[in-house]
């Protein structure tokens, strides 16, 4: 499948039966929606399609100019199956697609190719040329200042129209639509045939995606330039899981290289501690681990530590050893993080890139403070009892906090928060615990799923499709939310992760370029374990407003449970819920169904079902470290894509700062009240300054009595790496 030389039909017309008449027909998909329409609802059929597609044709994909030596000659995996036989696929490691070498020559593009025949990426336009196609992605910028300015968009526009003239209840019923609409790679299925949407749809949005040029984008991102422009950094998450033999040049650097000096010395020290030749200062193992961190430095790590916890080999590994995250400035937290763990068995791992976030930096000292009250201040306590995840800029705000530049894990300014769980914020704490080993076969999990965003067609392309799934939903059905449904407990933690992912890089309201946006953008994600979710929200997702959802499941739970007179075992009940859910959203249940179960007429308008909500599913062999990496990856490059298309920067996040810097103002008032000095509230919007009044009166700190005028100060500060609250990066 990976193949650009093989001859492939066109996407619609290899979707039919050998009976079904030429598909690229226009005048045959015409007829066949209008009389879908009628079939089902009875009524004149939806105004007429006028805006034809030319002629599209399932072209092989352009390739990035390769080097001008020969590339470094690897296995080339079958054409027949887009997924390696499972027996292949024990070892899973970077056996996967392997960059080559970058060469001098390819000065223009240091992320060099894959093997030629995998190394290709769609042109913007059937007609575009390879050459012409890299030049695109040096900063040019498209013939247009909105999407939805585009004839392509604006032939989605009509078809949406159409589209809902239909019901999944008969869309799911035509078997030839069923197959055309799934695909396998490497063990992850994803099956979209209940989705509001025909083979045409797909075709319209991959012509979109064309259009706005996706593939150059994601090369561009691929090769390091400095997509993220109003920061002026590259975008290189895929680099922290990149194998080694991999090479991308930054400002003349080989980032790679970094990537894997950077782990060698996590597996280092991590052996280290888990052996036991690394200790406290008082001599005792290190048995507990506290990672101190904020937004993407805690969502990811913790993530996939309920994943790891439960896995087959983590579950092994991390027996002698305990980590917990802190990351809310709120005592409770702390104390939670603190609690029945001794500060001589007890590693703090501190992640901020600058190393002078406020609240990250105020659990920093809590925690130092708490090691000093239990093993004194001597400054072997820091320097045996903390590391730091930080850049290597910030190496002297580090050892000012008492941490020797070795226990410094760099990290880089062309990884963001949000994308830094594979880079040292969620290897460091999470080969602690778990041993490096696992943390390894995470990510070649998620190496597998660049391979495949790198070199898949679209029409086969697993984030390319979910991210144009989410376009259409989004800017084009007016679907505003999205749901994220895992039927594995392990799993609770990536709706929220995944949440911040997508919600923190797409929740924008101009282009690259600043022009304001005019089309909706930026789904509301929310999600729960299933089955904890339909006794929960399931009911809006089923009678109220249209939520989209993705189903993940596994064939294989991580636990066996087959209680003894029960039937079927405890995953099976589970997963009969994942095959249920979809077809229950999708068909639904109507008032003559009711009727003939004998349900009283007057019930009938409360019990019935519309159907025709869309959904997803995503069913993989087994829930473990591999897995986790790929769906990681997947849902990553899922919101890039749809970056991409919505021609938005999904890699900065100013959204957070004018919150942060109020904060630092309200944090002033704080200060001098707790001081015993006057604050100016005329400072501060009137509602601001009475409720602010009112939480002095009715006490604040230590245990809810609160603190007069004049008492210590709340929040604390210390003269080293205390920059206030206004860094993007954490």
């Amino acid at each position: 499948m990976h193949s650009a030389f093989i001859p492939r039909l066109p996407v619609s017309r290899a979707c039919q039966g050998p009976d079904r008449g030429p598909a690229n027909d226009k005048n045959t998909r015409r007829s066949s929606i209008r009389k879908m329409a009628m079939s089902i609802n009875h009524r004149k059929p939806p105004r007429k399609y006028r805006g034809p597609i030319q002629g599209y044709r399932d072209e092989p994909l352009h390739h990035i100019p390769p080097p001008q030596s020969a590339p470094r000659p690897i296995p080339t995996p079958s054409s027949s199956s887009p997924s390696p036989p499972s027996s292949a696929r024990a070892p899973r490691i970077a056996a996967s697609i392997p960059l080559s070498k970058a060469a001098s020559a390819a000065a223009a593009s240091p992320f060099e190719p894959l093997h030629p025949s995998l190394s290709h990426f769609p042109p913007s336009s059937p007609s575009t040329s390879p050459s012409a196609a890299g030049a695109a992605t040096q900063g040019s910028h498209p013939t247009y200042k909105l999407p939805s300015q585009t004839v392509e968009w604006q032939r989605l526009v009509r078809h949406a129209a159409e589209i809902k003239a239909l019901h999944l209840r008969h869309l799911v019923q035509d078997p030839v639509r069923s197959d055309a609409l799934c695909v396998d790679y490497d063990g992850v299925y994803m099956d979209y045939s209940r989705q509001q949407m025909t083979m045409e749809t797909r075709t319209l949005l991959i012509e979109l995606a064309k259009r706005t040029q996706v593939g150059e984008k994601v090369a561009a991102m691929a090769r390091g330039e400095k997509i993220n422009h109003t920061e002026g950094r590259a975008v290189l998450h895929m680099a922290t899981r990149a194998g080694r033999e991999e090479s991308v040049i930054v400002d003349g650097v080989d980032v790679v290289r970094q990537v894997h000096r950077v782990l060698d010395k996590v597996k280092a020290f991590s052996e280290g501690v888990r052996q036991g030749t690394i200790r406290g200062a008082t001599g005792k193992r290190i048995r507990n681990i506290v990672a101190v961190g904020i937004g993407g430095s805690y969502l990811g790590p913790a993530c996939i530590h309920e994943v790891f916890k439960t896995e087959e080999e983590g579950s092994q590994s991390c027996r002698d050893f305990r980590l917990r995250f802190l990351s809310n400035v709120d005592p409770v937290d702390v104390a939670r993080a603190q609690e029945k763990l001794d500060p001589e068995e007890t590693l703090v791992v501190v992640v901020s890139k600058s190393f002078a976030t406020a609240e990250t930096m105020l659990n920093a000292r809590t925690m130092r403070q708490w090691l000093w009250d239990g093993m004194g201040t001597h400054p072997d306590v820091c320097a045996k009892h903390m590391a730091a995840c930080a850049s290597a800029s910030a190496t002297q705000l580090v050892e000012a906090f008492g941490i020797p530049s070795e226990r410094l894990f760099e990290f880089w300014d062309w990884v963001g928060g949000r994308y830094s769980v594979c880079a040292s914020p969620g290897a460091l704490p999470i080969s602690l615990k778990f041993g490096f080993s696992v943390f390894e076969k995470f990510l070649a999990g998620a190496r597998s799923m660049d391979r495949h965003f790198l070199t898949a067609p679209f029409e086969k392309n697993l984030p390319v499709l979910m991210g144009l799934l989410g376009v259409w939903n989004m800017s084009f059905l007016g679907y505003r939310c999205r749901t994220i449904i895992p039927y594995a407990e392990a799993m609770m933690k990536f709706p929220a992760h995944i949440q911040q992912v997508d919600m923190e890089s797409n929740g924008k309201h101009v282009t690259v370029d600043g022009e304001e946006i005019n089309y909706d953008i930026g789904e509301i994600d929310f999600g729960e374990p299933g089955t904890n979710g339909q006794h929960s929200f399931f009911q809006l997702l089923h009678m109220g407003q249209v939520v989209p959802v993705d189903f993940i499941g596994f064939a294989e739970s991580q636990k066996a449970l087959h209680v003894a007179g029960e039937e079927l075992s405890s995953h099976d009940e589970l997963m009969c819920n994942f095959f249920a859910q979809p077809d229950a959203l999708a068909v639904g249940k109507t008032g003559a169904e009711l009727l003939a179960e004998g349900i009283p007429p007057d019930h009938v308008p409360h019990r019935t079902f519309k159907g025709n909500r869309p959904s997803l599913s995503l069913l993989l062999p087994r829930l473990n470290a591999y897995s986790m990496g790929q769906l990681l990856a997947l849902y990553e490059h899922r919101t890039a894509v749809q970056g991409f298309v919505w021609h938005v920067n999904s890699f900065d996040q100013w959204g957070v700062e004018l919150g942060k810097q109020l904060a630092k103002s309200v944090r002033e008032e704080m200060k001098l009240a707790r001081t015993g000095q006057a604050p100016n509230l005329h400072a501060l919007v009137p509602a601001t300054a009475r409720i602010l009044q009112r939480y002095w009166r009715g006490g604040g700190g230590e245990g809810g009595q609160g603190k007069e005028a004049g008492g210590e100060e709340g929040l604390g500060e210390s003269q080293e790496g205390q920059e206030g609250l206004g860094h993007v990066n954490n």
